[in-house]
């Protein structure tokens, strides 16, 4: 997978550390909750978040790791550069990640502005 925008990588200053295990914490959007971190991946250039959402039953997303501004591992809170209406008009999260849903993503999610 190309990652020329840096979407699969976290963004510098966002509190993210390699050795820090955000399943559990609370993932929120600029307007506020959206869901848990259900499991996430450190991959250099290709990192995200599978986050459940509790939308629906079982529903999740995949947040590529550049839409992460800020993790506060005190609060246990991952802050999305995204709304709630962002994140919920997603691509369905398939459990197959193949390089055309990665692509598919990276171009919904496009760079933060």
């Amino acid at each position: 997978m190309s990652d020329s925008n840096g979407l699969w990588r976290y963004l510098g200053g966002s509190g993210h550390e390699a050795a820090l295990d955000l399943t559990g914490f609370a993932v929120h959007a600029l307007d506020g909750y959206v869901g848990k971190v259900d499991r996430h991946t450190v991959e250099v250039d290709a990192a995200y978040l599978v986050v459940d959402t509790g939308w629906l039953f079982g529903h999740q997303v995949l947040l590529p790791a550049g839409t992460v501004t800020k993790i506060d591992p005190a609060e246990r809170i991952v802050h999305i550069g995204r709304t709630k209406s962002d994140i919920r008009s997603a691509p369905p999260f398939l459990n197959a990640l193949d390089p055309a849903y990665f692509q598919l993503l990276g171009g919904y999610y496009g760079p933060l502005a």
